[in-house]
């Protein structure tokens, strides 16, 4: 979950939804890892027309995607 500062839009803060961790932001840069998820869900679920949005800590993101029956697809991003 991200907070942002309403008259100037910046970062104020992050927190894992997971395990409630408080991500370091300094400045309105995210300085850790985040994994964000934005999921607009179809007419075909149970949750139509939905919007959900969390974010995951690194360690949270790692225990959650290690218990996966068919693991995470990797790959390693040549430019910065």
């Amino acid at each position: 979950m991200r907070k942002y500062n309403k008259n100037t839009g910046e970062l104020e803060q992050a927190v894992c939804n997971c395990c409630g961790k408080k991500l370091l932001v300094e400045k309105g840069i995210l300085k850790e890892g985040i994994c964000s998820v934005d999921v607009e869900w179809g007419y075909f679920s149970n949750k139509d027309t939905m919007i959900h949005r969390f974010d995951l800590c690194e360690a949270c993101y790692d225990e959650i995607t290690g218990k996966f029956r068919v693991p995470v697809e990797e790959e390693e991003e040549t430019e910065v």
